[in-house]
């Protein structure tokens, strides 16, 4: 299922980009839709749209119905890698392998493009979620939506970043975790609660997949801090080495190799436990948890 998911996700975001690309009334900014598309379809694991449709799978025995959220989640997922790379945040000039958006468009027609993918992908969840979905359900799914997206998800937790980097001495580990909460958990939590969401799930189901996405994304973010201590550009697709250059706290600066990779097990078997205490069964998420081993 997993690349079942990835070639799904990858046909309908390029045919969202192509359908506005192809109407000639906005002829006069296809620059910031290519903009747009150029990020969102640079490729990637696809993890948390995966998460979406999983999430959906597991609660109702149909993705389908998640399949424009789970494209929505990539766009905003886009949107927080184009303005992460821009000189005013990380100014990063690799992005999966690639020129950042910003080194292609410029930073004017960059930072347009981030902003309006925060908006398109809204409108294509309203649009394109099939219409035996349940008002109720997608309002609520708006909700999580702009939680996830605004100043209590991604841009809280990049402000947060912005202020450890502007220290002049190593956070402490609750700033840390607050940033890796907020900047990476929230939107993996998003996406999961997204899918349980459309998949008729209570609250107390919401509430457990939401649990492993905050889980999953600390697990996901120490093993980032990992690779970039040990891995290479060309492996990553993104700058590496930058946290130690930069002085940066991370989970490597202030533990250690060592001990950042003890910190990881410790994650990712609350990953597994938050599956088994919950009677979650998914294959999907099982093998993407080992994939952080």
């Amino acid at each position: 299922m997993f690349k079942e998911y990835k070639a799904i996700i990858e046909d309908n975001l390029r045919a969202y980009f192509d359908e506005r690309l192809k109407n000639p009334e906005y002829k006069l900014f296809y620059d910031v839709i290519e903009s747009m598309k150029y990020t969102t379809c640079l490729g990637g694991k696809r993890l948390r749209a995966i998460f979406c449709l999983e999430a959906a799978r597991i609660f109702s025995n149909d993705y389908k119905t998640a399949i424009p959220t789970a494209c929505a989640i990539e766009m905003l997922h886009a949107q927080s890698l184009i303005h992460d790379d821009l000189p005013c945040m990380d100014n990063d000039d690799l992005r999966r392998g690639k020129p950042s958006n910003h080194k292609v468009y410029g930073e004017a027609i960059a930072t347009l493009a981030g902003d309006a993918l925060i908006t398109f992908a809204q409108q294509v969840i309203i649009e394109k979620t099939p219409a035996n979905i349940e008002p109720e359900k997608i309002l609520k799914l708006l909700y999580e939506y702009s939680i996830a997206a605004g100043a209590f998800g991604i841009v809280g937790g990049q402000t947060a970043d912005i202020e450890a980097e502007n220290s002049k001495e190593k956070i402490s580990l609750e700033h840390l975790n607050f940033i890796h909460k907020y900047k990476t958990g929230a939107l993996f939590k998003f996406s999961l609660a997204a899918g349980a969401i459309l998949g008729g799930a209570n609250d107390k189901q919401i509430d457990a997949v939401k649990a492993f996405g905050e889980k999953f994304g600390l697990a996901f973010q120490i093993k980032d801090d990992i690779l970039d201590f040990t891995s290479t550009s060309e492996i990553m697709g993104k700058t590496t080495g930058k946290d130690e250059n930069s002085n940066k706290s991370t989970y490597v600066t202030i533990f250690g190799l060592d001990e950042a990779q003890q910190k990881l097990t410790s994650a990712v078997d609350e990953c597994y436990g938050i599956l088994r205490d919950n009677d979650i069964e998914s294959e999907v998420l099982v093998k993407i948890i080992e994939t952080l081993k």
